[in-house]
């Protein structure tokens, strides 16, 4: 399997300031031409200009936003030519449905992916623009609900990673079950909850390093020895035995492929932060 070149960034929702300076100090320079998609929310306008004054705040002098809907085709020549051009591409919040909906599948879709797989570009997101990132994303699943059969949906994202759901607000909004049920029905699958202010950066498909104030949730469930899940009907509650859970901080990091978790030497963190 071919490794990707690009860099993918992940924030778990809440204030992101963080991200923004992470991706401005670390990953472009002021020169760097930066798309804000705006696709997942509501208020593209509002969204898509507070954004780009947020990077022009920083010392980016090339930051642009577009939004894609149904009025709005994605495959216009005129975004081509931007997605093509951009060194980073970033992703609001709001409803990560829209983005499969109106981007999935698409021209511009598939140029995004094939210059994450081919070039350095950093791809980025936040909330809903986070857990689009991967082949499955989490839509539905609330509370208590959660761990009974059948109340975690998931569909198909944007496919920069295979095999990882991103489940964002972590802990805030209670989804530690939802996780849980999810990676137990697909155990090929690694589980990652985003607390709010708190993300992950992912290099080379496969080695997730931690930043911000809060905790990434790993949930493994390649070792689950038993579960009920297909023994009972839709809506009884599920019953798991050895599901694998890690928790992370920054300075932590989880490699996907081989399953393992490991504190960044000082040295480390200081090489991986640039490259």
């Amino acid at each position: 399997m071919q490794i990707p070149k690009g860099t993918l960034i992940a924030l778990g929702g809440g204030d992101d300031d963080g991200l923004i300076s992470l991706v401005r100090s670390e990953l472009c320079s002021i020169d760097s031409h930066i798309e804000v998609i705006t696709t997942a929310t509501l208020e593209p306008m509002e969204s898509g200009q507070a954004y780009k004054e947020a990077f022009e705040e920083l010392g980016c002098s090339s930051v642009k936003f577009m939004h894609i809907d149904e009025d709005n085709e994605a495959d216009k020549p005129e975004y081509l030519s931007r997605i093509g051009r951009a060194e980073v591409i970033f992703f609001t919040g709001g409803n990560q449905l829209r983005l499969k909906e109106f981007l999935a599948g698409t021209q511009l879709h598939q140029l995004m992916q094939r210059r994450y797989k081919e070039e350095e570009i950093t791809i980025a997101g936040t909330s809903a623009g986070a857990a689009a990132m991967s082949d499955r994303m989490i839509y539905e699943g609330y509370g208590y609900h959660s761990l009974q059969k059948g109340e975690v949906k998931t569909t198909t994202g944007l496919s920069f990673i295979q095999n990882v759901f991103i489940d964002t607000h972590f802990t805030e909004r209670g989804r530690f079950g939802r996780l849980a049920h999810a990676v137990t029905k697909r155990p090929e699958f690694v589980g990652v909850g985003l607390g709010e202010e708190t993300g992950i950066i992912i290099r080379g498909g496969n080695h997730i390093e931690v930043f911000g104030a809060g905790v990434v949730t790993i949930m493994d469930g390649s070792h689950v020895r038993y579960s009920n899940l297909e023994e009972v009907d839709e809506g009884d509650p599920i019953a798991i035995e050895n599901l694998t859970m890690h928790l992370l901080v920054e300075g932590h990091e989880y490699c996907l492929t081989d399953r393992y978790f490991r504190k960044l030497s000082q040295q480390k963190r200081k090489t991986s932060s640039k490259t």
